[in-house]
């Protein structure tokens, strides 16, 4: 098994999509910052990571590999929506 993964990530909206090849040991929060960095997305929200391939929400603390990411999937970037 390699140690890097080629993945898409995207916005909620799907405005925004790249294709990536990331190592297994990334987390998801540091997919969620490096897409607020690049896609200027807003500093003051709070953003959650989804695997929309299988509609599983990632950790922001666990790996790619922990949280059982394969080839191909698709992570999306989505705002996390609070109530007020």
């Amino acid at each position: 098994m390699g140690t890097d993964l080629k993945l898409y990530v995207r916005t909620a909206d799907q405005t925004r999509r790249a294709e990536l090849t990331l190592e297994r040991s990334r987390t998801g929060a540091d997919i969620i910052q490096a897409a607020v960095d690049n896609w200027r997305l807003p500093a003051d929200a709070d953003y959650a990571l989804v695997n929309a391939t299988t509609g599983r929400a990632l950790a922001p603390d666990a790996t790619l590999a922990d949280s059982g990411i394969k080839e191909g999937d698709v992570l999306e970037v989505q705002p996390v929506l609070v109530a007020g």
